[in-house]
């Protein structure tokens, strides 16, 4: 059976940093407005601060969803759940803060170099954890290549901020997400309303 709380467990956060892999969703206001699910593969860039606040860095990619979703309205669920071992699943309902890349929060990450956009930060509002039966068993085989390589390339031709500028600009709805300022986040734009 499922449980709620308020705050995350000691277990539950020593199992959350175990994953390889956690899932975040957003949503505009807008009735017609896109749902979005987003992959984040790499665990070394997520942080439990406390047992109430999470945060990860997000870096650049094709589309912009969460940080324009989090700008609007904040709304986000960030889910973990088990591809081996025992069954579970922790869901992490809250409120997100969207925090440029040299933002104070960054010295607990130790950040990369290149393509670090924002940071997420979720004020933790209500935790889930459920028996997450129906997740299949899979292997963890290692991490994909092709992203380092393919923003190694990107700062190598200089293309980072105009990448930026194009893809990260807009959500798909049109909401305002990333201003480009050398593939990073303008501090002054990162205010929500």
């Amino acid at each position: 059976m499922g449980k709620v709380s308020d705050a995350i467990s000691d277990k539950q956060a020593q199992w959350m940093l175990k994953q390889q892999l956690f899932f975040v969703g957003t949503a505009p206001l807008a009735d017609d407005g896109h749902i979005n699910i987003s992959p984040k593969g790499d665990l070394r860039w997520f942080r439990i601060l406390d047992s109430t606040t999470v945060a990860y860095l997000d870096f650049v990619g094709s589309g912009a969803e969460t940080i324009a979703h989090a700008r609007e309205n904040g709304r986000i669920v960030v889910m973990f759940c088990a591809f081996d071992g025992p069954p579970n699943i922790v869901r992490l309902h809250g409120r997100a803060t969207v925090l440029p890349p040299d933002d104070e929060l960054a010295a607990v990450f130790d950040p990369p170099e290149h393509a670090v956009r924002s940071i997420i930060r979720v004020d933790v509002e209500r935790v889930a954890d459920s028996c997450g039966y129906g997740v299949p068993l899979m292997r963890f085989e290692g991490k994909r290549t092709q992203y380092d390589a393919w923003v190694e390339k990107k700062v190598r031709d200089g293309g980072l901020a105009e990448y930026v500028a194009e893809k990260n600009t807009l959500s798909i709805d049109g909401l305002p997400a990333v201003t480009a300022a050398a593939g990073r986040l303008d501090p002054d734009d990162v205010a929500r309303s």
